[in-house]
């Protein structure tokens, strides 16, 4: 097995799934993807490790060890790479930041509640910001002081996005902000929002939208976390009353919001289908270990699953990392974007089954915490992966459906024909609604 240097001198052991990370590279590059090794030998376990990387039950969101670990990174000249060190990035290129992603892709990075504020919301900020916005905003975001969520979906606009009915109505120099939105992850630990409006109600509805920058701890804003079937509270609805927000926190120009709202989703299906992370990491390190574990290795129809898994997890990386090379060459995101959402989704609930083939029963009936025996053993597995499965449908759901990506598949990359339209170029308000 291929071998690197740890943050301590020592040799450590590089599996050969992110080896390519090294390939064909110059001298200078293979000393950074050096220093990415040494910084997560020292603050993180590999994915493969027995360790694992569930938080503790006192840190029921992540949030502790997210900012642990971005704070250091940050320190480390490891966060926002491509970013201007005005800004608190490292002012280093997208090129570093596909290196650091692939190398980094072994590893357990404690970043999920993370994921959205710097998958969606930084680059937002960095590409359409001002330099007052971004002076003032990301530098927090970008070490994980100030966490950022995105507010899309409401009740009557789920996929159809911009049917949404949420108004902000300019009074002087603030705009005044009504409605709700639904289904926003990671409301009710984050600090800011982007929150897209209608601010021009006769315009049709692609044309009248605004994004705005909102502070969560506005007066107004009431978040309620929506209890999910595994009693997890991560998504959220979230009110807006009268709030208030400064004509300097929107994002780009009034009424071009929905040209925002399609990058931010994006970036959103980028993040979710290509990003690096948790969200992304490949499960059949962890399954084919579990499968060890618990003496289930040798079953034709489990070694059978596991390879399966590992070609399709290879075949989503490679995809991944065709459009993470697009992004580093300055290309913006398009439907291929979708095409790497649509593979997530297929996979997360292809290493969900394989999950379930290998913990049996007690993915469905795992019992009390026993005293370290076999049965134990297979408990301990059942309730972890029985998380996953319970959460893997929710990545055919969140950034749009997999029917949604299809259709976007079939017109943008087909070449299909768009589905019919009656009230194309109808001002918003003459279009019926629930």
């Amino acid at each position: 097995m291929p071998i690197a240097w740890g943050a301590t001198g020592t040799v450590t052991a590089m599996s050969n799934t992110h080896r390519e990370a090294l390939d064909d590279i110059s001298a200078d590059d293979a000393s950074f993807v050096a220093r990415v090794e040494a910084f997560h030998a020292e603050h993180c376990v590999r994915i493969d490790d027995p360790a694992g990387s569930d938080a503790g039950s006192d840190d029921p969101d992540g949030l502790t060890a997210a900012r642990s670990y971005q704070g250091a990174l940050t320190d480390a000249g490891l966060a926002g790479l491509d970013l201007p060190n005005e800004y608190g990035g490292a002012g280093l290129t997208a090129h570093h930041q596909e290196l650091f992603t692939r190398a980094a892709a072994a590893w357990h990075r404690p970043d999920s509640p993370l994921s959205i504020s710097h998958g969606m919301c930084l680059p937002m900020l960095a590409q359409f910001g001002t330099h007052e916005q971004k002076s003032t905003h990301l530098p927090g975001v970008i070490r994980g002081t100030s966490i950022w969520c995105q507010m899309f979906s409401e009740p009557g606009a789920g996929s159809d996005v911009a049917g949404l009915s949420t108004r902000a109505v300019l009074d002087g120099d603030e705009w005044i902000l009504d409605g709700q939105k639904v289904w926003t992850s990671g409301a009710h630990y984050c600090d800011h929002g982007l929150v897209v409006a209608r601010t021009d109600p006769t315009l049709p509805k692609h044309q009248g939208l605004s994004m705005f920058i909102v502070d969560l701890r506005s007066s107004g804003v009431e978040i309620r976390p929506l209890v999910q079937i595994s009693g997890a509270k991560g998504f959220n609805e979230v009110f807006f009353s009268d709030v208030r927000v400064p004509a300097g926190n929107i994002l780009g120009d009034v009424n071009q919001g929905w040209n925002l709202a399609v990058s931010m989703l994006m970036f959103e299906r980028v993040s979710i289908g290509a990003g690096g992370g948790a969200l992304n990491a490949k499960r059949h390190p962890e399954l084919i270990q579990l499968a060890r574990d618990l003496g289930r290795s040798d079953e034709p129809v489990i070694r059978q699953a596991l390879a399966a898994l590992h070609i399709s997890e290879e075949i989503k990386g490679y995809i991944g990392q065709r459009i993470r090379s697009a992004v580093a060459a300055g290309r913006v995101p398009g439907p291929e974007g979708s095409i790497a959402k649509l593979t997530g989704a297929l996979v997360a609930r292809q290493a969900r089954d394989t999950a379930m083939a290998i913990v049996g029963t007690a993915g469905q009936a795992f019992g009390r915490r026993g005293d370290g025996d076999e049965s134990d053993q297979r408990a301990t597995a059942g309730r972890k992966w029985s998380g996953f499965c319970v959460s893997a449908a929710g990545i055919s759901l969140a950034g749009g459906t997999d029917e949604v990506q299809r259709n976007i598949i079939g017109e943008r990359v087909l070449g299909l024909p768009r589905e019919p339209d009656p009230f194309k170029g109808a001002p918003w308000q003459d279009i019926p609604r629930n």
